[in-house]
């Protein structure tokens, strides 16, 4: 039995009759009572922690559908395997009304860890560190932005003296902000990736870096990398919980940390990105 096995078996109390490779780090693994579970490998301490934690904080709302964990063991995560569908319009809608009421279910503070999370916890491949505070631009500026502008400045992605432009938004978050809102219940990890389409014609959430956070951000990073149905998404969450006006000119604000993100992962391209978006935002 490989360890993949071992794990699962351990951690669903279950025998393994197929392990099949899926994407990445990902196994599918079919279980002698007919269910299907994944299971992941992650070598990043805390990253398995950080996953788990996050999809029992998301299932707790009640709202969004995750998938869930049968446990966690030392890197290895396993959770139910999601059948896959196709985008739906009315599925849309309902995932608008199911996020907005993700969000409602709020956060201590805005960078609350998600309970028994690490603060140390992880967006994708990028660390990402969880220290509450109850001003959110201050936090977002401080806990998010800044730090992976010093990053993308040190690898070269942003050039030194590029970093001002970014460094202006940022001193200029309080009046941008908008009105102040109470910290959300966030995937923080929402690309069009991680929004699954499934067989039982509901819209369920993976890999969250989930957080206490601006309602907003979630909405603005579904915009950013693109969504299927994205407008019908933005209608069912328009009933539920109205968003603020002006909200569409914040949306490169809430873009800027996971541009700069991808920058330091994936280079100059994203840059360029989020230095024009902040140029945009200042000049707003």
């Amino acid at each position: 039995m490989t360890a993949r096995a071992e794990v699962v078996a351990r951690l669903t109390g279950r025998a393994v009759r197929d392990v099949s490779a899926l994407a990445g780090a990902l196994d599918e693994v079919a279980l002698d009572d007919g269910r299907v579970v994944v299971v992941k490998r992650s070598d990043a301490p805390g990253a398995a922690r950080a996953e788990a934690a996050g999809l029992r904080w998301l299932a707790a709302a009640g709202s969004v559908r995750v998938p869930a964990v049968h446990g966690v063991e030392e890197g290895w995560l396993v959770i139910d395997r999601v059948a896959p569908g196709r985008p739906d319009p009315r599925a849309a809608v309902r995932f608008g009304r199911e996020l907005a009421a993700l969000h409602a279910a709020g956060a201590p503070a805005f960078g609350a860890p998600p309970p028994d999370g690490p603060v140390d916890a992880f967006i994708g491949l990028a660390p990402m560190r969880n220290e509450p505070a109850t001003d959110w631009p201050r936090w977002y500026a401080e806990q998010r932005v800044l730090p992976y502008l010093r990053r993308a400045v040190d690898q070269g992605a942003v050039r030194a003296g590029e970093a001002v432009e970014v460094e202006r938004l940022c001193e200029r978050l309080p009046e941008l902000a908008g009105p102040a809102e109470p910290p959300a219940r966030l995937h923080g990890d929402l690309w069009s990736g991680n929004v699954l389409w499934a067989a039982d014609g509901r819209v369920w959430l993976i890999d969250p870096a989930a957080h206490g956070g601006h309602r907003e951000t979630d909405l603005a990073m579904l915009r950013l990398f693109g969504c299927p149905h994205l407008e019908r998404v933005l209608e069912g969450y328009q009933e539920e919980a109205p968003l603020a006006g002006g909200w569409t000119e914040r949306v490169g604000v809430h873009q800027l940390f996971p541009l700069l993100v991808h920058a330091v992962l994936f280079g100059r391209g994203y840059a360029e990105q989020a230095l024009a978006v902040a140029r945009t935002a200042s000049a707003g």
